[in-house]
């Protein structure tokens, strides 16, 4: 579904990735780890457009998206969620859904100011995705309170809602359960198993190891920007050169 091949990116002088290549099965869950710095964000930047690489491509479903405009990467089908929540803190629940909702819907400005059939079609569309995806993800009877009076667990919620509205093919999560206590990390993995299920393939960056072995099939390992090491949970688990940048190295004795 995803191929990234040998993708280069430097920001002044400084390597943040170095020939990183990788791909995205259909239907799996994809874990990206490594320790702060690696370049896991930066290569979903990458990936959704935000940057453009210095060298090497990105290919959905065989496609070319290298360099294209982010919102035309999300119009082929890949959607995320960030490390630094992009809520809209002044909005209501349902109305931070509403708006990446409204992002699929056929339209314009015009048909939006002279209410035409098509214009009211579309917001009645987006309205029912966005509670479906509000539902989907346990924030149902959160809808109409602020976005910004949401817990923490909660938000990551939204950000998740906020993304499956886009109804993405490939949906890339970057660090969801950051800051989640044990009981909300068992409920993001639930929920990341229930995106699987409904047939979204995942790339998922993130540091709870425990979240990343029960959920992936395949495991991505990067430091200082470059792939060390590929392969199922239990190969990453005990690969040395896994061990010694991330895991740490074993104590003498």
């Amino acid at each position: 579904m995803l191929d990234v091949d040998c993708v280069r990116l430097s920001f002044r002088g400084v390597r943040a990735l170095s020939g990183v290549s990788l791909a995205v099965s259909e239907g799996e869950v994809l874990g990206i780890i490594g320790p702060n710095g690696s370049g896991k964000s930066t290569l979903f930047n990458v990936v959704t457009g935000i940057y453009a690489p210095d060298d090497g491509a990105v290919r959905f479903r065989g496609q070319a998206i290298t360099g294209l405009d982010p919102r035309a990467i999300v119009g082929r089908g890949i959607a995320r969620t960030y490390q630094n929540k992009r809520l809209f803190t002044s909005l209501s629940v349902l109305e931070n859904v509403l708006v990446p909702a409204l992002r699929r819907e056929k339209g314009g400005l015009l048909s939006d100011m002279l209410g035409l059939p098509r214009a009211r079609e579309g917001w009645r569309a987006a309205y029912v995705r966005a509670v479906e995806c509000l539902d989907f993800v346990g924030l149902g009877p959160m809808a109409g309170a602020g976005a910004g009076s949401l817990a923490y667990g909660q938000q990551n919620r939204l950000e998740v809602a906020r993304a499956l509205a886009l109804e993405p093919a490939l949906l890339l999560l970057d660090e969801p359960a950051a800051g989640l206590t044990q009981d909300e990390r068992m409920e993001m993995r639930t929920l990341i198993e229930r995106i699987q299920a409904r047939g979204v393939s995942i790339a998922l960056v993130e540091h709870d190891m425990r979240v990343v072995m029960g959920l992936c099939s395949r495991i991505v390992v990067l430091d200082h920007g470059e792939v060390i090491a590929v392969g199922a949970p239990a190969e990453i688990a005990r690969d040395p050169a896994v061990i010694a940048a991330y895991l740490g190295a074993p104590e003498d004795g």
